[in-house]
């Protein structure tokens, strides 16, 4: 919106209204009296005007692109799940609740630890991992009951299961297994219902759990292996045309393993579009208007680029202006933007991301390291790195005694609870220059929110994954090694780019 509303030429009519059903209705009947309505498209405003198609569709409004009886499937948890069993495409063990109690009897078929979110909403929202029985009985009688419209809250003024019950009877919660250090990974694609044009892989840096935008991504992937690739791309063009997408198209999948999990499938533009187009140097999102409008995708002569280069793409977080909120990433979106890294290495591009998005990266002093049980093998190579690199370690008591068992000197530092000095007083004496934090569990959780919080508001770099904290020690090396150097995002492109931009250059 912002991008119409501030370029002149982008648009004919720029309209400032609620994207209801009766306004948007309303809109279209003025714009008839123009002439003839050739078509309506919703893919690519996200969430909301898919919701939309219906009402659209009963007006009798043409919708191009994919129909919405193909949205709908992919929403539909049942319709869908029956979609992936004849592809023979697996996705985690999941269930659908339409009531409290049958909530309870999902998640106690599944097994903690799961994912819980209710059906059709925006950006994750009260979407929550589940680890134990009273964490789901926290979240469907404390989390929930902020999502019931005021109508029905009205209706049941007493009575919250009847007013969260309610709710559910139309969108229902829908439970997924979580896969614990799982790979997340998000695929775009184009399509025009015959022919499939996978646009990116993007690998995510955090792992899966975390929600996609809040995640930092590469592409092309950084650790996947060519096989891997190539199955997901042949999974992503099966989808397609079972869908019977036509234009753009987004899936996420979980890798595990050997195992390609489907996670979600949204028939429309997601909003790595931008990142992948710039990356690529393809513009996709011209080429699926015009697929939508009747073209086909092999007058576009697309073809699959060997790039030489590699993108980082990182969100950027208001936590700063909110005082209290906890830094913590989970599966609800917190990011209100995003910033580009771009290079021919890996390391380099994740640092380059990371100064765009505001962190500072430090070339030296000290890196702090708590990190949960799981993690503390696999942040070894990690803590080494920093240490070749320089960097004096400190951790807590745990980590620090498993570092020094494993050959790293590290000094020990108390955690806020075990007395001062802790870590909270060395973040604010300028002592610590790189955090790594890693915890599991609400207790473990809270207890070391301040030392979050105190790392953000003395702008000290912080990664609260494994993952993250591995890509951070590499973009640190990077950068002391002096690697950074800016270039025109025109320089990293070849012809095969420059000859797809053309043939949608025409207006």
């Amino acid at each position: 919106p912002e991008t119409v509303s501030t370029d002149y030429d982008t648009s004919d009519r720029l309209y400032f209204e609620p994207l209801t059903a009766e306004d948007v209705l309303e809109l279209i009947e003025r714009e008839r009296t123009a002439g003839t309505l050739v078509g309506v498209i919703v893919q690519f405003g996200g969430q909301t005007p898919l919701k939309l198609a219906h009402a659209l569709e009963q007006a009798n409004v043409p919708i191009l692109g994919t129909s919405p009886d193909a949205i709908d499937l992919a929403e539909d948890r049942d319709r869908f799940k029956r979609l992936l069993n004849q592809l023979k495409l697996r996705q985690p063990d999941n269930g659908i609740a339409y009531s409290v109690e049958q909530a309870r009897i999902v998640a106690a078929q599944l097994g903690f630890p799961l994912v819980v979110r209710p059906s059709y909403v925006l950006g994750g929202r009260a979407m929550q991992i589940i680890r134990e029985e009273d964490q789901l009985g926290d979240y469907l009688l404390e989390t929930l009951p902020g999502l019931v419209p005021q109508d029905v809250k009205a209706r049941y003024p007493n009575d919250k299961t009847g007013q969260i019950n309610t709710v559910l009877g139309k969108n229902p919660l829908l439970f997924d297994r979580y896969l614990s250090d799982a790979i997340e990974v998000d695929v775009d694609a184009l399509c025009d219902g015959k022919e499939v044009f996978v646009a990116g892989i993007m690998e995510h840096i955090e792992e899966a759990g975390i929600h996609s935008g809040d995640s930092a991504c590469s592409l092309p992937p950084h650790s996947l292996s060519q096989e891997m690739i190539k199955r997901l791309e042949e999974e992503t063009s099966a989808l397609a045309l079972a869908l019977g997408v036509v234009g753009l198209m987004n899936v996420q999948y979980a890798l595990k393993g050997d195992d390609i999990y489907v996670l979600e499938v949204n028939p429309r533009a997601s909003r790595t579009v931008p990142f992948v187009a710039k990356v690529v140097g393809v513009p996709i999102a011209k080429i699926a208007a015009r697929v939508m409008a009747g073209e086909k995708l092999s007058s576009f002569d697309l073809v699959k680029q060997n790039m030489n280069h590699i993108a980082v793409k990182e969100a950027v977080f208001p936590f700063a202006r909110f005082p209290g909120v906890d830094t913590v990433l989970g599966p609800e979106m917190r990011s209100t933007g995003e910033v580009m890294g771009l290079d021919t290495d890996y390391g380099v591009a994740f640092a380059k991301s990371q100064i765009g998005g505001g962190t500072k990266v430090p070339k030296a002093g000290t890196v702090f390291v708590s990190v949960k049980e799981s993690d503390k093998e696999r942040i070894l190579p990690t803590v080494k790195l920093l240490q070749d690199l320089g960097f004096r370690v400190i951790a807590t008591s745990g980590t620090q005694r498993y570092l020094e068992e494993h050959g790293i000197t590290a000094g020990k530092i108390n955690k806020v609870l075990e007395g001062r000095p802790h870590i909270v007083d060395a973040i604010k004496n300028g002592e610590v220059q790189l955090v790594f934090n890693t915890t599991e569990g609400a207790q473990a959780l809270a207890d070391s929110r301040s030392l979050r919080r105190s790392a953000l508001l003395h702008k000290v770099p912080y990664y609260t994954t494994l993952s993250g904290a591995v890509a951070a020690a590499q973009g640190v090396k990077a950068y002391v090694g002096g690697d950074l150097q800016v270039r025109a995002l025109q320089s990293y492109f070849g012809v095969g780019a420059s000859k797809a931009a053309d043939k949608v250059s025409v207006s």
